[in-house]
């Protein structure tokens, strides 16, 4: 039997739009982590699956932000502005965002699958009649 098994697991709409990237991440992957429950455990998966629409809207105080990418061979640093990121793949910078939140191990990785990031409004998880959270900051 899994531990996992008798957990109920929601799913939660959160819109991006004009939210601030910082706060906006922490509150992600607090729900991710589960901290919210007050059942919660650090060694298991505990959190509710999360939907996040509108992040092509959102809002960043320093857009002057570098990201990078090391391929792992001598002279594989590849450098890109956000300006540019946010026009080829506007939901990257979010996941980056709370990916470096969540734990450096195999249960952050399995943790970050239950986020689900999309840039316009529209999403394909209708079917589980996910939650609308609004939050203030």
């Amino acid at each position: 039997m899994d531990k996992n098994s008798h957990l109920n697991k929601n799913w939660y709409l959160i819109d991006a739009e004009g939210r601030s990237l910082g706060r906006l991440s922490s509150h992600i992957a607090t729900l991710l982590m589960g901290k919210h429950k007050p059942n919660y455990a650090p060694h298991l998966k505990r959190g509710d699956y999360l939907i996040v629409i509108n992040t092509d809207k959102i809002s960043v105080g320093d857009t002057n932000k570098m990201y990078y990418n090391h391929s792992g061979y001598p002279g594989g640093l590849r450098s890109e502005t956000f300006e540019k990121l946010v026009e080829r793949f506007p939901e990257k910078i979010l996941e980056r965002s709370v990916k470096g939140m969540l734990p450096k191990n195999r249960l952050g990785r399995s943790i970050f699958t239950k986020l689900k990031v999309f840039p316009s409004h529209s999403h394909p998880h209708t079917a589980q009649n996910p939650i609308l959270l609004s939050f203030t900051e």
